[in-house]
């Protein structure tokens, strides 16, 4: 018997990248899964439902679709995002307004349409989407930094505010992930493999953080084998956050030390 046997899941965002990733480990395990997204074409056994997060009414219809589909709802990852590059003089207005609307009231809107199908449920639980953005300064992403803090603050709030109602609600915070976006980023640069190059530097790995590797952390938050834990966040970022590594200088000789 799996951990996700019986569980129904929505996953925001959940037809690439990430949500993908996400959506198809949670159904590997036995969940039974609904990817809501603009563009809703995802393999079986997933369910596509077209859904824009910067419109209620979508999110409303998308979420009521979700809940008839798998009888309930018990667990939701508010996944969709976009990004933003550029310090805090670059991006204009209707920028902050258009990137906020999808990363932060998105999440206000569809969790605010599946609490209630979450409170009938034994085992709810919300995963946020958030980012290592949101505890480390990141040069050139302001905006989207902005955003992901207001991510984790929210995270922290809603736990506090539906801890009785025994939904847990805990966030996840990746670093530079190797998903579409991040390859469409770089096919812009000036330089991609340097870009490239310089992306994976940061992280004390190394290297790029897979999809597979974020959704491993969010269903873990999920799964019911975590039910202590709630109003925390995990990052899965090579150890960007927490680690602070001497560079290695080569010596004389020309060994590394």
């Amino acid at each position: 018997m799996s951990e996700f046997d019986g569980i129904r899941a929505v996953v925001t965002g959940g037809a690439s990248g990430i949500g993908l990733a996400t959506a198809t480990v949670l159904a590997e395990r036995g969940a039974a899964v609904a990817c809501l997204d603009l563009n809703p074409d995802v393999p079986a056994p997933l369910h596509g439902i077209k859904t824009d997060v910067a419109d209620d009414a979508s999110v409303r219809y998308g979420v009521a679709a979700a809940v008839d589909l798998l009888g309930g709802l018990d667990v939701l990852v508010n996944n969709a995002g976009i990004g933003a590059q550029g310090t805090v003089e670059d991006n204009p207005d209707d920028e902050w307004a258009k990137v906020f609307d999808v990363n932060v009231f998105g999440m206000v809107r569809v969790s605010r349409a599946a609490l209630p199908h979450l409170r009938r449920s034994v085992h709810a639980a919300i995963v946020n989407t958030c980012s290592i953005a949101a505890t480390a300064g990141l040069p050139n992403r302001a905006l989207y930094s902005a955003t992901k803090g207001a991510v984790l603050s929210l995270t922290l709030a809603m736990a506090a505010d539906h801890v009785a109602d025994g939904i847990r609600v805990t966030c996840v915070n990746p670093g530079t992930v190797d998903t579409p976006w991040v390859a469409r980023l770089l096919a812009a640069a000036p330089d991609p493999a340097a870009e490239r190059a310089a992306l994976a530097a940061r992280q004390p790995t190394g290297r790029l953080v897979a999809a597979a590797e974020v959704a491993a952390a969010i269903a873990y938050l999920a799964s019911p084998t975590a039910a202590a834990t709630t109003g925390t966040s995990l990052a899965v970022d090579g150890g960007m956050q927490g680690l602070r590594l001497r560079p290695r200088i080569p010596s004389p000789e020309g060994e590394k030390s």
